[in-house]
């Protein structure tokens, strides 16, 4: 029987399938192979005794490590516009985990009633100019909403984004009910408290929402200096026409996407934000030796 694992606890796997929720062990061989089960793995099964049994764990199409969930395909890039401020370092960041995972990323706006119509397009500008779709939602009103659930379909979607941002109120107005308890946000810090506590699969609209907890503040330091740009999408078209194989848009000579930024087609924010981390992992490297 083939299925794919929506719940972990505590060494049970709980494996949706054609014939419902089952609940499962894995078997001793995984171990062997430094091999666990993870949320959003299809897996194949079979029922022993009455009890599940995990027997394979297919190929993974993409894999998260925090939170630690696979084959996941879509984002929400959760953002508060105000209260806190949107944060446009943070928001690259978090970007840049997708694209570095292959995941397609869509970067939702709530708490819209907060800003004004000319601060909404001009935030909207700036991220699309990038490569990205924007919705704008208010969570708690239900504005937005059905657009976000049409994005659902056929996708395994992981919610993402600072403390603060409105996630958990999101998940509660997309399932119409309360999924999870939600966080005041500290006026002192003007961020959120954590209130999720596993990571799960939430079953919608023909796809899945993943439940991600500890995936508000994230660290790209497993990112290594030549892969970086491609977690870049503006910088595709030049990532290949440099004079040197392998340029790093740094301080080669002959760099097409230098040229592209002296003529504006870059995004000038976008490429220093790109030199300070390209610089953090160069110093991570140095520090290692």
């Amino acid at each position: 029987m083939e299925g794919k694992i929506v719940k972990g606890i505590g060494g049970f796997y709980y494996v949706k399938t054609n014939e419902g929720i089952i609940e499962c062990k894995a078997r001793g061989i995984f171990r062997h192979k430094d091999l666990k089960p993870v949320v959003g793995d299809d897996v194949t099964i079979e029922i022993s005794n009455g009890k599940g049994v995990i027997n394979d764990i297919k190929e993974r199409k993409s894999y998260l490590e925090r939170p630690t969930v696979s084959n996941v395909t879509q984002a929400f890039v959760v953002f508060a516009i105000k209260n806190p401020d949107l944060n446009y370092d943070l928001l690259n960041r978090f970007l840049i985990i997708c694209e570095y995972n292959n995941i397609k990323a869509v970067v939702c706006l709530n708490k819209i009633d907060l800003a004004s119509e000319e601060e909404k397009k001009e935030v909207e500008s700036k991220i699309k100019a990038i490569g990205y779709d924007v919705l704008f939602i208010n969570a708690k009103k239900g504005e937005g909403i059905e657009l976000l659930k049409k994005r659902l379909k056929n996708n395994v979607t992981v919610l993402c984004g600072p403390s603060g941002a409105g996630k958990s109120t999101l998940i509660n107005t997309l399932l119409n009910r309360t999924h999870m308890k939600t966080g005041e946000v500290s006026e002192k810090i003007g961020r959120g408290k954590h209130t999720t506590r596993h990571s799960e699969l939430i079953e919608i609209e023909e796809g899945f929402l993943v439940d991600s907890p500890g995936f508000s503040n994230i660290t790209i330091d497993f990112i290594e200096e030549e892969e970086l740009k491609y977690c870049f999408p503006e910088f595709k078209e030049y990532n290949n026409e440099c004079k040197y194989r392998g340029c790093l848009h740094y301080k080669e000579p002959g760099c097409e996407l230098k040229k592209a930024l002296e003529d504006e087609k870059i995004n000038e924010y976008r490429y220093n934000f790109y030199i300070r981390v390209l610089e953090e992992i160069k110093d991570r490297r140095k520090n290692k030796w």
